[in-house]
């Protein structure tokens, strides 16, 4: 198990990239590689952007990586306000992009290409973790 808490701005987005590929084992597929860091992206930006608004604040951010399976776990914990991603209804991508509300699909993906997704309110702290298996893509 590793962890990072970082100030979360955009200008750091590259560092957590850095630590959660610093995690991952080296014969890790490339496609998968991509998938989580849509994940991270998505959601350390979604942090990063309007958990403290105005202001600014941490995040910290937990991998582990298990060999059994392999399997990657990500945690990411903020002390912002309270917000359930998960609990907004999945956007209508039957529809064009000009017909959809703004929003939405970049949780969407996460939900798609990662194996599990889920939110806790815990300790006063927004705590969001996924699991993504290692194996074939």
């Amino acid at each position: 198990m590793a962890t990072l808490t970082i100030l979360a701005t955009d200008e750091h987005i590259q560092a957590v990239n850095d630590f959660i590929h610093a995690q991952l084992p080296s014969d890790c597929p490339l496609g998968v590689i991509n998938q989580i860091d849509l994940a991270v992206e998505e959601i350390y930006v979604n942090i990063a952007h309007y958990a403290y608004a105005p202001k600014q604040g941490n995040v910290t951010i937990t991998c582990t990586v298990t060999k059994d399976e392999p399997l990657l776990s990500v945690t990411f914990a903020d002390s912002g306000k309270p917000f359930d991603p998960l609990a907004k209804p999945d956007p209508d991508i039957t529809l064009s992009a000009e017909e959809r509300d703004i929003g939405g699909l970049g949780i969407f993906l996460t939900k798609e290409f990662m194996n599990s997704v889920s939110y806790r309110w815990e300790d006063g702290q927004n705590m969001l973790t996924f699991t993504k298996k290692l194996g074939k893509y």
